[in-house]
């Protein structure tokens, strides 16, 4: 339906998965009308595929609605994550300074709201630039932005953009102040993006596919829809497999180290899970705080819980990567909400998988 840039799994041997099944079905969670089964929420909330790993071992695979282990689901804002990750990686490398203006890298953003945007603005969405994301707006930027990969046909005109540099580089107007606000807007992740493939001299499809998508071992390529020059739409764009997307969770959880290596340094996740004080505040001070009462956001993840390190990637209509750092749990689950950002569905999964992974 839409062009895509495919991440490919590469050479490389599998990285095998072992499996110790349990029978987690009837289990029950403290929904907001009172217990009820994990069964229910998984019937109740559209999901498509839910697998759930203990330990380094699969103990829960279950596929929905004709999805199997080889079906490719799109993980919407997902995506973001692997766009996080992949800046600490170049940050340990000195590639990439969080400090730095995105001037610094793209210096043709000089005349526009993003001035005196850094790297670390962008990472924690509390950047200046004056952006929509409602997505029960039709005339939204989120979707305008969507539009320049042929989600949103009937938003392009004549004067459209072509091109995702082009969309980001016409924002010229401020919501806010720079790391006034946490504020969540998708093209900080696209901005990300461009700035990576500017420091390195790497398309940004390469170096995900060789800084991470290979060292998981993964089953199948990933793929991620691109706009009209081949630059992928990061910020909602990805589409992978459920048992792939469990090895970037069970990476999380191993604070960077998997498949026999560091992928992602370990101080990018201790700096993703704790945070600072300034960041946690913004996010406590946001409209997003009753989401995720005493959590926070940073590097492009939501964190629920940082002393047990509760973190999460989450996307629209449903997609949701749960890990639990404690009880050594990582959840996958991809669903087909009916609406975008649906909050009593989203809690109600929230809230089974918060119970799931700490009774594991």
């Amino acid at each position: 339906m839409f062009p895509t840039r495919r991440l490919k799994r590469g050479p490389g041997p599998i990285t095998q998965l072992n499996r110790q099944t349990q029978e987690l079905l009837a289990l029950p969670y403290n929904a907001y009308s009172g217990q009820r089964s994990l069964q229910q929420m998984l019937d109740n909330t559209y999901t498509d595929a839910f697998l759930v790993m203990k330990d380094g071992s699969v103990i829960t695979e279950l596929y929905f609605n004709d999805m199997a282990a080889d079906s490719h689901h799109l993980l919407n804002s997902v995506s973001k994550s692997f766009v996080g990750m992949l800046v600490g990686i170049l940050v340990d490398q000195g590639m990439l300074d969080t400090q730095a203006k995105l001037t610094r890298y793209l210096p043709e953003f000089s005349d526009t709201a993003f001035v005196d945007t850094t790297i670390r603005h962008c990472l924690d969405m509390t950047a200046a630039v004056r952006y929509t994301e409602d997505y029960e707006d039709e005339q939204a930027d989120f979707w305008k932005e969507t539009a320049v990969v042929g989600w949103r046909p009937k938003l392009v005109n004549r004067h459209s953009p072509i091109t995702l540099f082009q969309f980001a580089s016409s924002l010229n107007q401020k919501a806010q102040l720079d790391g006034q606000q946490y504020h969540y807007r998708t093209v900080l992740t696209n901005v990300l993006a461009m700035a990576a493939e500017r420091a390195t001299g790497i398309s940004i499809g390469d170096l995900l596919e060789q800084r991470i998508w290979q060292k998981l071992g993964a089953e199948q390529d990933a793929a991620i829809v691109v706009d009209s020059i081949g630059f992928p739409y990061l910020g909602a764009g990805m589409s992978v497999c459920a048992r792939d997307l469990a090895r970037f969770g069970q990476m999380i959880l191993g604070n960077g180290f998997f498949n026999g290596q560091q992928v992602v340094p370990a101080t990018w996740i201790e700096d993703t899970r704790h945070a600072d004080k300034n960041g946690k505040q913004l996010f406590a001070d946001s409209n997003y705080a009753p989401m995720l009462p005493g959590g926070h956001y940073r590097n492009q993840v939501w964190v629920g819980d940082s002393d047990q390190g509760i973190l999460m990637c989450i996307g629209i209509h449903g997609q949701t990567i749960h890990i639990n750092m404690t009880t050594g749990v990582v959840i996958v689950k991809l669903s087909s909400h009916p609406k975008p950002d649906d909050n009593f569905i989203f809690n109600d999964t929230f809230r089974a998988l918060n119970d799931l992974s700490r009774l594991l």
